[in-house]
């Protein structure tokens, strides 16, 4: 049940895109009005209706009638979940995610553009297996079918999710990929206080040859690291919340001890007590540096792509 409902509220997160119907050219001849020996007039195309646009990504267009067929599903989960769809905070709920949609529905055609750059394709066979998967969770075809009718889904928008995720999943598992798994790295620990006069004092005492664990047992207001004597543990560059403390780790060689550092959270004294040139990166550390170049590349295809909106 959960991992239906997964792909059925993720259905109301990210979009997918109905390829247009192309018109037809009649390529016989039609008989000449005129009579024998009269070339007959060139066959000509019947021009297919413009269907109103939502949005355009990169020239490609998001029509209007697939955004608001992904808000009807929105709205019918809703529903489902037993919210009133008159009330006030309902109602300014869905006038929220009726941009955040249009948003999702955007940044899929961007990963879906930059896939077939990538040559990353979805078969149907994959969507027929993410299916069978899906029924089997449901325990029967009738259940996945009641299932699937109360998320306001038909079956061919579920195709059409899955293939969005499975291509979401793959092009970003490509991302993450680029990202090392060993790195410069700092043993580091640190004080943080929250006055500058505080922090000098610390430091004097520091100086004269006090103990830094200790010191930060006492003093340090960082709660996370306080009772570790500060203790950092190794890091590379680009994970700690304060870049000020990693720069000054950085900058140091082991067993110095900076001067008072500065950061949004207060006044920091930082002591790097070990280096590594190519340390491989703690799964935890490797798992944020991923997530923030997948965040970057993403940020860069919204900065270069050319985008219209046609609904507020």
């Amino acid at each position: 049940m959960r991992n239906f409902q997964r792909i059925l509220l993720a259905g109301l997160l990210t979009s997918f895109l109905l390829s247009a119907c192309s018109g037809t050219v009649s390529t016989n001849p039609v008989a000449s009005p005129t009579g024998p020996g009269r070339t007959p007039p060139p066959p000509t195309a019947t021009p297919e209706p413009e269907r109103p646009l939502a949005a355009r990504v990169n020239g490609q267009p998001i029509y209007l009638a697939d955004y608001e067929r992904q808000v009807a599903q929105y709205q019918a989960a809703l529903v489902a979940s037993g919210e009133n769809l008159s009330s006030p905070e309902v109602q300014q709920r869905l006038l929220q995610m009726r941009k955040q949609i249009l948003d999702w529905m955007i940044e899929q055609v961007l990963l879906e553009q930059a896939a077939a750059g990538m040559g990353i394709t979805v078969t149907e066979e994959e969507i027929d297996a993410e299916i069978a998967r899906l029924v089997a969770d449901a325990g029967s075809q009738e259940e996945f079918s009641r299932r699937l009718e109360r998320s306001g889904m038909t079956l061919q928008d579920l195709r059409a999710q899955l293939r969005a995720d499975l291509i979401r999943n793959r092009v970003l598992e490509r991302v993450r990929a680029t990202v090392p798994s060993q790195a410069e790295q700092v043993h580091a620990r640190h004080i943080l206080v929250d006055t500058p006069e505080l922090a000098q004092r610390i430091l004097a005492q520091l100086q004269s040859g006090a103990d830094f664990a200790q010191l930060a047992r006492l003093y340090s207001q960082d709660e996370s690291t306080r009772d570790a004597g500060g203790d950092l543990g190794w890091f590379p560059r680009g994970v700690l919340l304060a870049p000020e403390v990693e720069e000054a780790a950085f900058a140091l060689q082991a067993g110095q001890i900076s001067q008072v550092v500065r950061s949004a959270f207060g006044y920091h004294i930082v002591q790097t007590l070990e280096r590594a040139e190519n340390r491989p990166i703690s799964p935890e550390n490797l798992q944020l540096l991923q997530e923030q170049t997948v965040q970057r590349w993403i940020e860069s295809l919204w900065n270069q792509a050319v985008i219209e909106r046609y609904v507020e």
